[in-house]
């Protein structure tokens, strides 16, 4: 089961919590299609990347955008609420950016780097802001590289998501590359729902809704993807 500490939000979907709650993963778990795993809090943003000297990658800016009900539920918990313009008052601002910057010991990072086809160590999140943006909850962060990499001659790849698919990311900005050289570019490869094998699908298929599967590491096979090179 979903640990609640992985993410800077500690979450549950409890029986307690309104019917929208329900009426959301529900939604997820009878959409028609392949079978799915069971996400409860859906999440959209995507990453830029970092150059400097034009090829070397040196960091990534991440952008975690919350769905509105996940927002409200989120601000409740810690005694908020939008203002009458519908926006966070600074003073709330402030402190729910405090807030979140207490990252967990086994935050998982939703970033996923590899170079070459090697992983590729991140530092742990700095320089959190945090904003209310027509009505959702939006995070931005980064995660410097412990040791700059050259995409001369190999390109990168980000896989963006949550190892137990508790939290569903889908990448929905358009990735920039911040001082990259003129040959480097990127796109997006969204997650393929024909790529589950059916064994997957079957495993899928008989959770119940508030259940997350036992696979290791499962976000990784419903992860958008982005791909960067440089030449």
């Amino acid at each position: 089961m979903h640990n609640s500490r992985s993410f800077p939000i500690r979450i549950r979907l409890r029986r307690t919590v309104t019917g929208l709650a329900v009426l959301v993963v529900a939604g997820a778990a009878t959409a028609p299609g392949p079978a799915r795993a069971h996400p409860h809090v859906f999440i959209d943003g995507g990453i830029d990347f970092v150059f400097r000297y034009g090829t070397m990658l040196d960091a990534l800016q991440v952008t975690w955008r919350y769905d509105a009900f996940e927002t409200l539920y989120t601000l409740s918990s810690h005694g908020m609420a939008l203002n009458a313009e519908g926006e966070l008052d600074e003073a709330d601002r402030l402190e729910l950016v405090r807030l979140l910057s207490d990252w967990p010991e086994d935050f998982d990072g939703s970033a996923h780097l590899t170079v070459g086809g090697d992983a590729i160590a991140l530092e742990w999140p700095s320089a959190l802001d945090a904003h209310v943006v027509d009505g959702r909850l939006e995070m931005t962060f980064t995660r410097t590289l412990g040791t700059p990499v050259s995409l001369d001659s190999q390109d990168a790849e980000v896989a963006f998501y949550e190892s137990t698919y508790f939290f569903a990311f889908s990448v929905t900005d358009e990735p920039r590359l911040v001082d990259g050289a003129p040959g480097c570019s990127a796109r997006v490869i969204p997650f393929d729902p024909d790529s589950q094998t059916e064994e997957l699908s079957k495993a899928l298929s008989t959770l119940g809704r508030e259940e997350t599967p036992e696979i290791e590491n499962v976000g990784a096979l419903f992860a958008d993807r982005i791909a960067v090179t440089c030449g």
